[in-house]
């Protein structure tokens, strides 16, 4: 089985629709494919109904956290998206997206950059507005050559020149929230150190002691030493180990399936995960 748990549509800053998404993740040869939009669920039924045969749909999330000044994202497994707590937390970061982001364009504008909120805006659509969209305006700009090249110091990373802050959850209560939504946890690319400043193994740890399920170990942002390192890691914690593409499409390099995760460990995550079950392909809807 080739599993990959990590990828986003249109519902946030991928560029495939989500009936898109699972075409093309079965056209990629994947059995199992995540749905992880940040900090949405706007895009479960379109890709419910689109899932072809031979294909199983994750439903998930990526819930936008922050630990002592630090930013963090943490992947939400097949939780019950209509949990009341979760749903509300969930509402107050996307709600706080559009402020946020205005401020950056405005940030942007006093550094001399011609972006605009109308630009960002028709490149975010209906999706879940973000840094990535804003990235896409600079490269569109030709102010950098790479959506990547965007989240620096210079410009987007976490404590950019550009950067502002947004209502985001505390891990702790993010762990907490899903498990009491029946659902499961997987830090995200926790040692992707190029996107900026990132948490210590010691509240790694912490997380684990409240109920962390898993960490992501291979992904594209992590070198080979930093994967057996996290691997490592996860064997003394008692941690699950994912491998996922984190893909969004044309807006970054990476290619569904680049990376994916163990059958034993996606099986784990499905017995211990009670809010939702995965979706099975039934031919999907080819007008979706």
């Amino acid at each position: 089985m080739r599993i990959d748990l990590h990828a986003h549509s249109t519902a946030s800053d991928g560029t495939d629709t989500p009936a898109e998404l699972v075409r093309n993740a079965a056209a990629a040869g994947l059995d199992v494919v995540a749905l992880t939009d940040h900090d949405t669920v706007g895009g479960y039924a379109e890709a419910v109904a689109a899932v072809p045969r031979g294909l199983t749909l994750v439903t998930g999330a990526e819930l936008s956290c922050r630990l002592d000044g630090v930013g963090l994202h943490m992947l939400a497994y097949l939780f019950d998206p209509q949990e009341p707590e979760l749903a509300r937390e969930r509402e107050l970061v996307r709600d706080d997206r559009t402020p946020r982001a205005q401020a950056m364009v405005g940030k942007l504008q006093e550094l001399g950059v011609g972006v605009t909120w109308e630009q960002v805006a028709r490149i975010a659509g209906d999706g879940s507005v973000g840094r990535p969209h804003i990235a896409t305006a600079m490269v569109e700009l030709g102010v950098v050559p790479t959506v990547s090249d965007a989240f620096t110091a210079d410009w987007l990373a976490d404590g950019g020149r550009a950067y502002a802050e947004k209502h985001e959850l505390d891990p702790f209560d993010a762990v907490r929230l899903v498990k009491a939504a029946g659902g499961v946890t997987v830090f995200a690319h926790p040692a992707a150190v190029k996107r900026g400043v990132c948490v210590p193994e010691e509240a790694i740890a912490a997380l684990a002691a409240a109920g962390l399920d898993g960490i992501e170990v291979d992904h594209m942002d992590h070198d080979t030493d930093t994967r057996a390192r996290l691997r490592g890691l996860a064997g003394d914690l008692g941690l699950l180990t994912t491998g996922s593409s984190d893909y969004h499409g044309s807006r970054k390099t990476c290619r569904l399936g680049e990376y994916t995760t163990d059958p034993e460990i996606y099986g784990e995550i499905t017995r211990r995960a009670t809010g939702a079950f995965p979706v099975p392909g039934a031919g999907g809807d080819d007008r979706a």
